[in-house]
Formats: C-alpha cells, sequence, structure tokens
C-alpha cells in the first residue's frame, strides 16, 4: 500500500517563505542557483513519497511577480551532444524544452548564457536558433586559473570579460539541463558585475538533495549519492558548519571543497562573506517536512535498488563504467538493502526459467504480483500489463481483453510496412487495441479505467525492456528496473 511520508503543503509554504527571507537578507536582488530539476522531480517523489514532482514550480508560482529565469547551457554540452538519459535528448533541446515550459506555466524566462564560450559552428548556430525565437543569449568566457586564482577571477580579466546579464526581477532563478554546466560561476559572474552597478545582489543555493538536517546515513541521503554515482559526489558532514556551529549538517563533496574559493570571491566582490559554511548557502527546507521517517526509509532502499539496475544496465549499454556499479553495491552494503528485499525481481526470474523467454514481474499497489510472459503475439512487458489490469479490475485471467482478430492486422502492419521485425505488440500499442476494444466491451473498458492505480507500482522484467515499454511504465507513474541482458531480436516466421 502506497504511503505518504513528506508534507507538500508544509513544504510549499516554508520553502517559498525562506526564499522570500532570503532576497529581503540582501536587498535588491538574489541569485538563486537552482541544482536538480526544476520540475519533473520524479527522484525526489520516490524517496520522499508525498512530494509532487512539480513541487519546485509550484513554489516559483507563489513567487513568479517578483522572479524570472535565466537558463545556463555549456557550450562544451553542445558540442559533445550531451544528453539527459532519462529524457533521452541533448542538453541544447532541453534548454528548449524548459523555456517552453517555464514559459507556459506563466514565468518569465529573461535570457540564455551560454558559458565555455568559444566559436564553433554547433554553439553559434544553437545561439543563432534560440535568437529567432526571441531569446537574448549571453556568453561568458573560460578562465585562467578557475577556480583557485581568485584574484584574476574577480577582476576585468576574469568576470570582467563575460557579458553582463540584464535582469529586471528581484529573484533570478539560475538553473540548467544538468550538473557541470556552470551555474555557479554565472551567479557569481553576475554579482561582479551588478556590484560595480552598485546593485546590492546576493547568491544562495536550492538543492533538495543531499537533506542537510538529516543524518548523513539516512537512506533518502544514500539515495542520493546512489543517484549521483557517476558524477563521483560524496555526501559528508559540513566541516565549516560544524566548526561554526558546533552542530552537525550534511552536504556533499563538491560544495565543500570550493567553499574556501566562493567565500572568497563573495568577500572580494561584496567586500564580506554572507556566509560560514556552503550549508549556509542553501535554503533547503526538504528535511522539515518529512512526516514519516519510515516511510521515507523504506521508499529511499527501494530506490537505491532501482539505481543499481540502472546501473547494471547502463554500463551494458556502455553508457558509464563498472566503478559506478561498484559504487552503488558499496551504498547497498553500507545500508544493509539487498536486491532480494525487492519482491517483483524473484518472480520475474521464476517465470522466465518457468518459460523459457523474457518475463515480467508487477507488484501490485496491495501487495499482489502478477507476471506476464513472452507468446506469439504479446511481448512479456505488455503481457504483464493486461494481467495487472485484469488482477486490478477483478476480471478472469482467462478472458481475453483484445481478441487475435484484433491484434494479428497489428502484427502485420508493423513487420509489412513498418519496418518493424520484431511482430509481438509493445505496450503502447496494446493500450491502444485496448482502448478500442473498450468501445464495445465493457471487460476492456473495466481494464482501461484501471489505469490510474498502476502509478507507483514496482515492475521488474529479465531482459532490458524497449525504449517504448519503458516510456510507457514511465508514462503511467510505474518504477522499473531491468536485469542487464539484452533480448534476441525476433524475427517474422
Amino acid at each position: 500500500m502506497y504511503k505518504i511520508g513528506f508534507d507538500n503543503k508544509k513544504y510549499l509554504s516554508m520553502q517559498s517563505e525562506k526564499i522570500q527571507d532570503r532576497i529581503d537578507s540582501f536587498g535588491d536582488k538574489l541569485y538563486l542557483e537552482f541544482g536538480g530539476k526544476l520540475f519533473d522531480d520524479y527522484h525526489a517523489s520516490r524517496v520522499l513519497p508525498g512530494f509532487e514532482p512539480d513541487s519546485k514550480i509550484k513554489m516559483l508560482l507563489k513567487l513568479k511577480k517578483e522572479a524570472e529565469i535565466l537558463v545556463v547551457i555549456s557550450a562544451n554540452d553542445i558540442i559533445k551532444n550531451k544528453y539527459r538519459s532519462d529524457l533521452g535528448i541533448t542538453y541544447d533541446t532541453d534548454v528548449i524544452r524548459l523555456i517552453e515550459v517555464f514559459q507556459r506555466k506563466g514565468l518569465y524566462v529573461g535570457s540564455v548564457v551560454m558559458t565555455m564560450y568559444s566559436p564553433q559552428p554547433a554553439v553559434d548556430g544553437f545561439i543563432k536558433r534560440l535568437n529567432l525565437l526571441g531569446i537574448n543569449v549571453y556568453k561568458h568566457y573560460a578562465i585562467e586559473g578557475y577556480p583557485s586564482d581568485v584574484q584574476k577571477i574577480v577582476s576585468e580579466e576574469g568576470y570582467g570579460k563575460n557579458e553582463y546579464v540584464p535582469t529586471t526581477r528581484r529573484l533570478v532563478i539560475v538553473t540548467a539541463p544538468g550538473p557541470g554546466s556552470g551555474k555557479m560561476a554565472t551567479c557569481l559572474s553576475q554579482l561582479y558585475h551588478e556590484n560595480l552597478r552598485g546593485v546590492k545582489a546576493g547568491y544562495a543555493k536550492f538543492e533538495t538533495f543531499p537533506i542537510w538536517n538529516i543524518p548523513l546515513s539516512h537512506p533518502v541521503n544514500i539515495a542520493y549519492e546512489a543517484a549521483t554515482a557517476d558524477l563521483n559526489d560524496v555526501n559528508m558532514i559540513d566541516p565549516y558548519h560544524l566548526e561554526a556551529y558546533q552542530s552537525l549538517a550534511v552536504n556533499y563533496n563538491r560544495d565543500v571543497e570550493i567553499f574556501p574559493v566562493v567565500s572568497a570571491m563573495l568577500e572580494k566582490i561584496l567586500g564580506y562573506s554572507p556566509y560560514k559554511s556552503p550549508t549556509d548557502m542553501g535554503v533547503n527546507m526538504a528535511g522539515f517536512c518529512i512526516m514519516d521517517d519510515e516511510v521515507c526509509k523504506q521508499a529511499s532502499q527501494a530506490e537505491v535498488i532501482r539505481r543499481y539496475y540502472a546501473a547494471l544496465c547502463d554500463a551494458r549499454k556502455g553508457r558509464i563504467g563498472k566503478e559506478v556499479v561498484g559504487k552503488i553495491e558499496l551504498l547497498m552494503n553500507k545500508a544493509g538493502i539487498s536486491t532480494e528485499d525487492r519482491k517483483p525481481i524473484a518472480h520475474a526470474l521464476a517465470k522466465a526459467e518457468a518459460t523459457g523467454e523474457p518475463a515480467v514481474a508487477i507488484e501490485l499497489n496491495d501487495g499482489r504480483i502478477v507476471t506476464g510472459k513472452t507468446g506469439e503475439l504479446l511481448g512479456a512487458a505488455a503481457a504483464g500489463l493486461l494481467n495487472a489490469l485484469k488482477a486490478l479490475g477483478g476480471i478472469d485471467d482467462e478472458i481475453q481483453l483484445i481478441s487475435p482478430t484484433i491484434i494479428e492486422p497489428i502484427q502485420k502492419l508493423k513487420v509489412n510496412h513498418m519496418g518493424s521485425m520484431n511482430p509481438r505488440l509493445h505496450t503502447d500499442e496494446v493500450l491502444m487495441a485496448l482502448s478500442i476494444c473498450a468501445v464495445t466491451d465493457k471487460k476492456a473498458k473495466l481494464a482501461i479505467e484501471q489505469l490510474n492505480k498502476l502509478k507507483n507500482c514496482e515492475i521488474h522484467s529479465t531482459v532490458m525492456l524497449s525504449h517504448i515499454d519503458e516510456k510507457t511504465f514511465k508514462a503511467l507513474g510505474m518504477h522499473v528496473t531491468c536485469e542487464p541482458q539484452r533480448q534476441a531480436v525476433v524475427l517474422e516466421k
């Protein structure tokens, strides 16, 4: 049974108040670096059940009259064609997606900053594309000696060479498609230029994880470390906070390592450093809104296992090194977590062994397990999805929700006209066929009505799912893991 462990309403209220207080503490303007995902934060919603994926956007909408958004992208990421694995799109495409989503939400997008700029056809082409969309782009450059040579960085030869980004609101949200885009450098560069113009501007960070006021070994923080295993982030006690306040606070290695430099930069720009520790720079209130710690612990332990299987599959695909898998294994051992804790795994493997074909198992929110096997008409994922809908609707397992006479023409269309080598139906095709059947068949209609009950269900596949099947399950709000095995290509007989 899905349980709530996080008070989202309290979070929205506390978080917006905290940010407003930080704006007021500086006077004229606050540059707020947003780490993680500004919306669609599904990691947070998985480890903090009750956290809504669009909570940060809702919080910003409370401040939208004072806020504008500045999107940052590194020229290096465009050249390298870097992509977001969760969305399957490149960083430059995601910048445009982010802008469009922000604008639809009624948030003002002021401009885009191109960090690490140097003339390159792909980079200049993207700038031209943004200009055609009516978006102003400003160029920031690599600074020799960054980040250690504070004297040079905070000078006309450093930040002074960057183009100043005009902003009109008191709160400037600095966000990016992913880590390493240059958000912090952009904020500090702007502080430098604002200070030259006599504007009292400040800097703060908003990152949900790690949560600073819960234990270092808390599963919520361990889950964050598993999620960022490929970035070599390590959670740690903030030594500066401990020294300044004699109290424990959790931060991560990159912020702790860079803090002396950031503090020195702030002191040179503002004449003083407003922060005694990297934790002081943050404004995150999530830790105060956990209402059921045990629920959040269990959810986070489940997330670590999911991250482990995701790493196994990414390593098999050559996207990451095996050392990432090893790091998550160490985290699992540290937290006392085992793959045996994920119930669908054993059921899926048993079904595959019994049939000699790929299989899936789905754990429903009431604890029941249903399985799906590979057949001539349906893949295991599609079969498992149908079986789950039957179970949720109380429909007899022997009933055929979709007649073979409907499935077979779809198979012929796929193979004979669409170039597919696999005649078996994917999950999206099954749902479309089921929707058509629902027009005249009450059982099919009943099955379709169960779709919303699949949210937060757990599913495991004995082979890596196709992009289509994985996308369908994610759209339904299901949590997917796969064995790092490729399914053999099926040719039409």
